[in-house]
């Protein structure tokens, strides 16, 4: 794709890596196939090649209106396009500089700009969180059906391993998964001491950046990034194996702190090493000795949505399935595999309606094989599926834990 790009963007660093992005696309429009909202929508612009026509647009000093940005805004980042593409183009990356730039010079209405703010000020912070769960947990019997089944219930937590191992891995707690799923990572700690590794929880980390990264705030996603790095450096000088993820959301994030902070002096050396180091809790597995946990399951049958951030962001297939089926589990069938089920962060409250159109589609495959629960990998979707499933949904590592 050729772009004449205005000096302002030619001159900054998004703007050159948006440019060698947008140069890699060659039009060819495989990515509409593989595209959640373009299957809804059917508007060319509501696709992966018409908003990178949009994002050229702006970049080359076109108009930037409301409709452009609302246009970006439905977009999941859910990556399918770039598993698909034949041309490697780096879309989730090029989309989340798009946003940036039109959120610089749109501006938005003032319902649309608190509810942004309130989501970056809450859910990053699991105090806050918490507390703004636990009050909503009170009066849940008094709120309409359809707002009280976004409420979780309260999840019992089991012990968390207190042995001492030689072989000892980092852990991101995270800011939503230890107030809604907080025995996702006990369940991964259980498993890992059984291997005779030490899962550690760094004093000072949380939020991963992703949050802020994707509602266009990047300052105050980097900033996430320092803090992260900066409670799991003593960790690594000290030898740990590597940083374990249990939510697929956070884990696709800390993949690219490297990429994310090489403009960073003080920070791009340690960002990348960490990148590096960061696993998902299932490529951990998958080189450790599982004959401890064959044919333990009974032969439960089990549907798995692998998740956007796990399939298309990460690019680990068939990692977790290859794991619960030595387990003893049954996969069930799930058609579309590779479509999102809306809840891609923040979307399912800022694209509500879009939101429940997937995650309807995405339950009827799901349970079409008659699965006795529903598991999956990170805890976006777990709770986004959980608003409507009429079975339970686990994150597979609790399934393996029990």
């Amino acid at each position: 794709m050729q772009t004449t790009l205005t000096e302002e963007f030619k001159i900054s660093p998004e703007g050159q890596e948006a440019e060698s992005i947008l140069r890699a696309c060659v039009h060819c429009g495989f990515c509409t196939a593989t595209c959640p909202t373009y299957q809804l929508l059917g508007d060319e612009l509501d696709g992966p090649r018409g908003r990178i026509y949009l994002i050229k647009r702006v970049l080359e000093g076109g108009e930037v209106t409301a409709k452009t940005q609302r246009h970006l805004d439905r977009c999941l980042t859910c990556r399918s396009c770039e598993t698909t593409c034949p041309s490697g183009v780096r879309y989730g990356r090029l989309v989340d500089i798009g946003r940036y730039v039109v959120e610089q010079q749109v501006e938005r209405l003032p319902r649309q700009k608190f509810v942004r703010a309130a989501l970056r000020a809450v859910l990053p912070y699991s105090n806050r969180f918490g507390t703004l769960l636990t009050l909503g947990r009170a009066v849940k019997p008094l709120l309409p059906k359809s707002l009280a089944r976004k409420i979780p219930a309260r999840q019992n937590v089991r012990a968390w391993p207190t042995t001492t191992h030689v072989r000892k891995m980092l852990l991101l707690d995270g800011c939503v998964q230890p107030v809604t799923c907080p025995d996702t990572n006990a369940a991964a700690a259980r498993i890992f001491d059984r291997l005779g590794i030490q899962l550690i929880r760094a004093a000072g980390g949380g939020c991963c950046g992703a949050v802020s990264q994707h509602l266009a705030s990047h300052e105050e996603a980097l900033g996430f990034m320092r803090r992260n790095i900066d409670a799991w450096w003593p960790y690594i000088e000290s030898g740990v194996e590597a940083i374990v993820m249990t939510a697929s959301g956070c884990g696709v994030m800390v993949k690219e702190y490297g990429e994310l902070l090489k403009h960073d002096p003080n920070y791009a050396d340690k960002a990348d090493r960490i990148a590096a180091m960061t696993k998902d809790i299932s490529e951990v597995l998958a080189h450790e000795d599982l004959s401890v946990f064959e044919d333990t399951s009974k032969g439960v049958n089990v549907a798995f949505q692998a998740p956007c951030t796990l399939q298309h962001g990460q690019k680990v297939n068939g990692t977790v399935e290859a794991i619960l089926t030595r387990a003893g589990f049954r996969l069930t069938p799930v058609a579309d595999g590779h479509l999102c089920c809306g809840s891609a962060g923040t979307y399912s409250i800022l694209q509500p309606e879009l939101s429940k159109e997937l995650l309807k589609n995405k339950l009827a495959a799901l349970t079409e094989g008659q699965p006795q629960v529903i598991a999956t990998a990170n805890v976006g979707c777990q709770l986004h599926l959980a608003t409507e499933a009429s079975v339970p949904v686990k994150h597979w590592i609790e399934l393996l834990d029990e």
